[in-house]
């Protein structure tokens, strides 16, 4: 195919979809990924490093799958999977961050190139995975409500604009919510940069340490919510547009990059499914064939943003803790509600998958390993044995045929 994009196929309204995309991505989760580098103990520079090289990543994948395809290819970080790691890395060294980072990335390369990623999922009943999800999401919602209690006027005023943005303006509620949130963090005082000044951060090379408890404790845990909660819906939202392609060469290219650009706190490279959806639709373009652009013009941005790299960073180590709790917790809602909706909507698995919510939420780490992988040991085992056709039920069975 064709790698390069024909001006008549370029419109404003794609541009304008690309930058909302953009937009959209970064003010919806940027907070929860700046939890999740500062888990890991990196330090105000490195983690406005690993926003460029997030960016770069991002933007460099945006735009080669969506020319190479001629379709709307949109590739974002994946925010269940930092949510993981925002309440599975403390006490984690950064190095033992890097090491994950990298062991996920190359089981979804491996996922990728085999073509084992449909037949791997199979195996996994969605109840569960969306389950340990759900727990992992707890704790974001939890805070989102507590802040209250520290500053009542900035979260109260945030959850208010998010609820009637909800209502009048649903794409842009997060949006919303944090403008909102700044504003009054400004008026208090307190946003505090400490003379830090807004400039690009050079990535640092970071040398991953591999130890059994964290690549099984944490890193796998993440490969199963990145697969499960960020590639297949990104799968499953070009699948509903109309756009058919081959699944294994997409994960395989962006687990790829993320794996080379792992030492560099590029935690995933995956493929978008929300911010995706922006790029199309209608309003992009009439021609379902030219809407590539929009996703062309997200990767622009993206990369854009990867130069602002050292500005994002500077950005939220300057922003209340109150604000940012707030903002992470709102954005994750509608991926909680959607997580426990999966988890509990099948009555067969129902006790599996609260059996899992349950352990994962709790945050009990056994051998050293975390609560998310004994959540879904805990729900595959319950799975197995209530799933086992008792003697009773088989009797039953043979009476009824």
């Amino acid at each position: 195919m064709s790698s390069r994009a024909s001006l008549q196929d370029w419109s404003f309204s794609a541009v304008i979809a690309g930058f909302v995309a953009v937009l959209v991505g970064y003010t919806s989760s940027a907070a929860i990924v700046f939890q999740a580098a500062a888990s890991a103990g990196a330090s105000g520079e490195q983690i406005g490093g690993w926003f460029s090289m997030l960016g770069l990543g991002m933007g460099v994948t945006s735009i080669g799958l969506s020319l190479y395809y001629r379709t709307p290819v949109v590739t974002a970080w994946s925010t269940p999977g930092a949510a993981l790691l925002v309440t599975s890395l403390p006490g984690t060294s950064i190095n033992d961050a890097i090491g994950v980072f990298v062991f996920a990335s190359g089981l979804i390369f491996l996922c990728g190139v085999t073509g084992l990623f449909a037949r791997l999922m199979h195996y996994i009943p969605q109840a569960l995975s969306a389950a340990m999800l759900g727990g992992i999401l707890l704790r974001f919602g939890l805070e989102a409500f507590t802040s209250l209690q520290s500053n009542l006027l900035l979260a109260g005023s945030m959850c208010l604009v998010y609820l009637l943005a909800r209502r009048f303006f649903s794409r842009f509620a997060v949006i919303l919510a944090l403008c909102t949130g700044l504003a009054i963090a400004a008026w208090q005082g307190s946003i505090a940069f400490h003379g830090q000044s807004l400039h690009f951060a050079a990535p640092t090379l970071i040398t991953p340490h591999f130890s059994w408890a964290t690549l099984v404790g944490i890193g796998v845990p993440f490969f199963v919510v990145t697969m499960a909660s960020q590639n297949a819906p990104g799968i499953a939202t070009l699948h509903a547009s109309g756009y058919r392609l081959p699944v294994s060469p997409l994960i395989a290219v962006t687990a790829l990059l993320a794996l080379l650009l792992a030492p560099f706190g590029v935690f995933s490279v995956c493929i978008a499914a929300i911010t995706a959806a922006i790029c199309m639709g209608e309003d992009v373009h009439p021609d379902p064939g030219k809407r590539y652009t929009a996703a062309v013009a997200a990767g622009g941005f993206y990369l854009l943003a990867g130069l602002m790299g050292g500005s994002i960073g500077t950005l939220f180590t300057a922003l209340p803790a109150a604000l940012i709790h707030t903002i992470a917790g709102l954005a994750l809602l509608g991926t909680f509600s959607g997580s426990l909706y999966r988890a509990l909507s099948e009555e067969k698995q129902r006790d599996a998958a609260v059996i899992t919510f349950l352990i994962t939420a709790s945050g009990v780490q056994l051998f050293g390993v975390g609560s998310a992988f004994w959540g879904l040991i805990g729900g595959v085992i319950t799975h197995c044995i209530l799933g086992f056709p008792g003697k009773t039920q088989t009797q039953n069975q043979g009476t009824q045929r």
